[in-house]
């Protein structure tokens, strides 16, 4: 029953879904309820900083019961805000109550994250972690799958005014807060399942015990600071982290809201099930695609050949959107294709800037360095970019404009890679 395959697939599922709730699911959410994008986007923007400040409370969670006790609470406690979510959505607080809800989402998502990776690291050796890394990556992606494609369209269909099945048709219409408030309640037993089968599916690896663990949360904080900003080349390694991703970082909250916004107002009126299909799904295929051509390309040419080539990856097709914007097509093969080509060239670039990151932290504490990292890139690729998005958007006057803005700001890409300094291959 402990076997990996047991319970990796589901591990990292059980990660990849309450992220995707957090800053996927609650855009199309709020979308539907009423809310600007100004709003949508500074709301959930401000919902990432659990990922941004999570290497803070990490030593704590590492010295206070096992890393095991930490998933399998995550998870419930997950279930359970996903619950009262549920319940909130009908009444009239629906919004303060869904924000805090999220929010509380959102750091328990985060806690997950750092004990199932370590966790992760614990359960297995070093040949069976290589072994399973794609399999984990494979997983988390299919959770996200699952979540911004598979519930978003349960929650279309909820409100669809006709139903075919099995060739009977048969009304369901539910309203949006009742459609919402019924899918999230299938998520929150979902997440209460993964957390009953890991109580019996996770090991107990001797390694995972806070016994002889001396909790020192300021040595440990502070010591891996000493090492991060002693780094050689930092001013033009952390210009990297914090502005490589820019432009995908403007167009993470934007593009959801103008795949669904109406004709009237600039957008391309998906219905949820044709978002979940087409962004949620085929985007997510595209992205994970684009990672594993990505991780091969550089594998075998070497990151300082292929990074150029991947920085154009990531940045040029941006453009399917200003198009997109121009056209307004109704045409859904022409709408999936551009998505599609948009995440593959995403999936690309960003494993260039990943395998960045891991050359970058290599050397004393790398594990902290690298935690530090990701809390960059996410403060400065999606966090910030993400907040503004839909204020920019609307100043300087909807998406046309907008989308050209971003083939703009790809020149700070262009700039920050053209300044950053990589290792010699090999180191």
């Amino acid at each position: 029953m402990n076997k990996p395959l047991s319970w990796i697939p589901t591990l990292y599922v059980g990660e990849s879904l309450p992220f995707a709730a957090v800053m996927l699911m609650s855009l199309v959410l709020y979308q539907e309820m009423g809310l600007t994008d100004t709003q949508i986007t500074l709301y959930t923007g401000w919902m990432g900083l659990p990922w941004v400040i999570k290497p803070l409370w990490s030593p704590i969670v590492d010295g206070i019961r096992t890393k095991r006790w930490w998933i399998l609470t995550m998870q419930l406690l997950i279930g359970a805000a996903l619950a009262l979510l549920a319940f909130t959505l009908p009444t009239a607080l629906w919004l303060q109550c869904s924000l805090a809800l999220f929010m509380l989402i959102a750091f328990s998502s985060a806690t997950h994250d750092i004990c199932a990776d370590g966790f992760y690291i614990l359960a297995l050796d070093n040949k069976e972690q290589e072994l399973y890394v794609g399999l984990r990556n494979t997983f988390y992606r299919i959770g996200m799958v699952l979540g911004q494609g598979g519930l978003v369209m349960l929650a279309g269909l909820l409100q669809a005014e006709q139903l075919t099945t099995f060739n009977h048709q048969f009304s369901v219409g539910f309203s949006i807060p009742l459609s919402w408030s019924i899918t999230f309640l299938a998520f929150a037993a979902l997440m209460v399942v993964l957390a009953a089968y890991h109580w019996r599916a996770l090991p107990k690896p001797s390694s995972d015990s806070t016994k002889d663990k001396k909790l020192s949360v300021l040595d440990d904080f502070a010591m891996t600071l000493k090492v991060f900003f002693s780094k050689p080349y930092l001013l033009t390694a952390l210009l990297f982290i914090l502005l490589f991703r820019l432009p995908e970082g403007l167009l993470t909250k934007i593009v959801p809201l103008f795949l669904k916004r109406t004709i009237e107002e600039g957008g391309l009126a998906l219905s949820d099930v044709q978002y979940g299909f087409v962004y949620g799904t085929l985007g997510v295929i595209g992205l994970l695609g684009g990672g594993i051509v990505g991780g091969w390309l550089v594998s075998k040419y070497g990151l300082r050949k292929m990074l150029w080539p991947l920085v154009l990856a990531i940045t040029l097709p941006d453009i399917v959107y200003v198009w997109l914007s121009f056209t307004q097509t109704q045409s859904m093969p022409l709408i999936a294709a551009c998505v599609f080509i948009e995440q593959v060239g995403y999936g690309l670039g960003f494993t260039a800037y990943t395998l960045y990151l891991v050359s970058f932290s290599h050397g004393e504490r790398s594990t902290s360095v690298f935690s530090f990292c990701t809390a960059f890139q996410y403060l400065g690729g999606v966090m910030l970019p993400g907040m503004v998005s839909g204020w920019l958007s609307d100043q300087i006057g909807g998406y046309q404009p907008f989308f050209i803005a971003v083939m703009g700001f790809c020149l700070v890409t262009f700039a920050v890679t053209a300044l950053v300094h990589l290792p010699e291959e090999g180191k």
